[in-house]
């Protein structure tokens, strides 16, 4: 099992819009950065543990826990002109862009970059690196643990 930190704009899909979704499941659409969209290609597993961040917003932080639910398929947001995330260069035949699902578990607290700053054991997470702005970063065994006493 490996362990994941995904970023939503709650504006977008909050873990509560996820949480009162169909099955508690949504199609993580719009990411166009190479590096995570490889990720849900390459290395993440139906089961995989997730950690929903919500950024962009007031008081960015760890808003929930879910799990990867699907297997990658092609974001259809991609051959859409009238959606932002349309792609020109992309087509059904050779789509550029790829999703999963991811289903909320639930809710925690809101678990605040000031917080996983102060523990020393967080130092090294890659959303706390300065300049990371990928959506999508990978998560420790360790680090998932260190999160997952504080929101107990």
């Amino acid at each position: 099992m490996q362990y994941w930190l995904m970023k939503s704009e709650p504006d977008e899909a909050s873990i509560d819009d996820v949480l009162a979704a169909p099955g508690q499941t949504v199609a993580w659409v719009g990411v166009r950065n190479y590096q995570a969209r490889n990720f849900m290609c390459d290395a993440m597993h139906v089961g995989d543990g997730v950690l929903f961040y919500h950024s962009s917003c007031a008081e960015p932080g760890i808003a929930g826990l879910a799990e990867v639910a699907s297997t990658p398929y092609p974001d259809g947001t991609q051959f859409d002109p009238k959606s932002k995330y349309f792609d020109p260069k992309a087509s059904r035949e050779n789509p550029r862009w790829m999703l999963v699902d991811v289903r909320a578990t639930r809710k925690t607290r809101l678990l605040t970059l000031a917080e996983l700053r102060a523990h020393p054991e967080l130092a090294d997470m890659q959303v706390l690196r300065r300049g990371n702005r990928l959506s999508i970063t990978a998560v420790t065994p360790e680090e998932w643990r260190c999160i997952i006493r504080q929101l107990s």
